[in-house]
């Protein structure tokens, strides 16, 4: 296609915003609103996407050593752990040191517990980890089962519970994205459908003096192009300025070792190709739906 060809259908797509004022503004205004909508809701399960991947990396098997196991015990106990299929790591932490660590963890109020340093009531214990976090109760049931192992302790439910809200979530935010992107499409459908009939004629004589198809068809598909262009440019303002506010906001408020946000960039960046990416697809979309049903030519 020649240059001054497409400059001539950007030109008509560009007219075209014009011809059917309050229906571009409500199909540009639900674009607005779906890419705002879906924005947040990425924002949102990349943050908590990347909250459960540090949460996947600290969860860890305590196998506790029973009070009566010998040395000799232990050893074996620590060749059965790391011969289970999917253990990728096993530690040996004795109950001296774990006293010691409870009594400095708990800071002036550890000073009660320094009696028990005669008499140690704490089990020697494995700490064990599992290659993938999923595979941690499966490895837990197999540490139970072995000789020597008084109790298992990992922190599995938390993250099954942390894993059922996060599902939750997506599927929500899926079946919302999809409604508002359906409404998106199906006015910018009708909007360009009332310019296809208010140009009917023009259309006709365009036709009957040679037009292609493509002639005709270009300067409606480049509107339905500018409608999901021109919706993404406010909710992606929005959404970058606002997560930078947040961020800033968050770090310098909040010292959470456990909860760290993902850094502005290159996330910002990430969300606004992607809601772009998302209005061009809606726009061409629905230019595509009202050409097919409506421009008979």
């Amino acid at each position: 296609m020649k240059g001054s060809t497409l400059l001539r259908h950007g030109r008509e797509g560009l007219k075209n915003l014009g011809r059917n004022g309050w229906m571009t503004f409500a199909s540009i205004s639900s674009v607005t609103i779906m890419l705002f909508v879906v924005g947040v809701f990425l924002l949102l399960l990349l943050n908590i996407n990347e909250f459960m991947s540090s949460v996947e990396d600290d969860v860890e098997i305590r196998a506790y050593v029973e009070l009566t196991a010998s040395a000799e015990e232990q050893e074996e106990l620590y060749e059965e752990l790391q011969d289970i299929h999917h253990v990728e790591g096993v530690t040996y932490l004795d109950r001296d040191q774990g006293l010691e660590d409870l009594i400095e963890s708990l800071g002036d109020q550890g000073e009660s517990f320094e009696s028990l340093r005669d008499e140690n009531p704490l089990n020697d214990l494995f700490v064990i980890s599992a290659e993938e976090p999923q595979q941690t109760g499966a490895v837990a049931e197999e540490v139970e089962g072995l000789q020597n192992v008084e109790r298992v302790d990992y922190g599995q439910q938390v993250v099954d519970q942390l894993f059922t809200f996060t599902n939750i979530l997506r599927i929500a935010g899926l079946v919302l994205v999809l409604g508002l992107m359906f409404t998106a499409m199906f006015l910018i459908s009708n909007t360009i459908k009332l310019t296809i009939i208010a140009r009917r004629k023009e259309i006709q004589i365009m036709k009957l003096v040679g037009a292609t198809n493509g002639f005709i068809r270009w300067p409606f598909f480049i509107e339905g192009i500018l409608h999901g262009m021109i919706g993404a440019i406010l909710p992606i303002v929005v959404l970058v300025t606002g997560y930078t506010y947040f961020y800033d906001f968050f770090n310098d408020r909040f010292q959470l070792a456990f909860i760290e946000l993902l850094s502005v960039y290159p996330l910002t960046i990430i969300v606004a190709v992607i809601l772009a990416g998302i209005g061009v697809f809606v726009g061409m979309w629905g230019s595509m739906m009202s050409m097919r049903k409506f421009l008979k030519v």
